[in-house]
């Protein structure tokens, strides 16, 4: 699904003649320099480190957002407990306890509304446990996108398509676009402008 409705054309200096390949085609190009599936909601898989010393954790693709009809952005979280160092417990039978039950290296389900999530930082504080043994890793399956895509990305998504139009490499004549030669002229599609219109959106591990 193309970023630009037909309807939006006008605005943002396309002719109404547009064919929708060319949004297709420009929509694609953001979403692969954005280093995601898509700006819209979308679920995510991720696996993190948690911070030595703290139990939190920064996920990749912002903002946080639930998609209806859950009301929380996390859908599932699996964490592993660590193994403590000498020393690192407080209670004296406390490591005897943790090792009878083998939970050190061990995985859990961890109640996703116990977790606290800031949606614009894509920051996760989590809470601890009862046994007191941190964890040192989690996966996190959660959903993140824009609830309204924003009038910059649809401005790029437009200054792409002109590119795309202006570029001799392409053949603007084709009833349909080559999708491997759009790639190939990707460097000179995103222009600094553009690039610079999608820089809030793009995922925070590779941004």
């Amino acid at each position: 699904m193309g970023y630009l409705d037909p309807t939006q054309y006008a605005a943002y200096g396309l002719s109404a003649d547009t064919t929708d390949d060319w949004i297709t085609v420009a929509s694609a190009l953001i979403d692969n320099y954005c280093q995601r599936s898509s700006l819209n909601p979308t679920q995510y898989t991720e696996r993190l480190r948690l911070v030595e010393g703290s139990q939190t954790a920064r996920l990749s693709y912002l903002p946080l957002l639930p998609i209806a009809p859950s009301a929380l952005p996390l859908v599932s979280i699996q964490a592993r407990y660590t193994k403590p160092r000498r020393g690192e417990l407080i209670y004296p039978l406390q490591e005897e306890v943790l090792w009878a039950f083998s939970l050190p290296g061990s995985w859990t389900t961890v109640d996703v509304t116990t977790v606290d999530f800031v949606p614009e930082t894509g920051e996760l504080v989590f809470p601890l446990n009862i046994m007191g043994l941190p964890y040192n890793e989690v996966e996190v399956t959660y959903t993140a996108g824009l609830s309204v895509i924003p009038s910059g990305v649809l401005a790029a998504c437009a200054m792409i398509v002109k590119n795309a139009q202006s570029t001799p490499g392409l053949n603007v004549k084709s009833s349909r676009l080559d999708t491997m030669q759009v790639q190939y002229f990707s460097n000179s599609l995103i222009d600094a402008g553009a690039a610079t219109l999608l820089r809030p959106y793009v995922s925070r591990r590779l941004g």
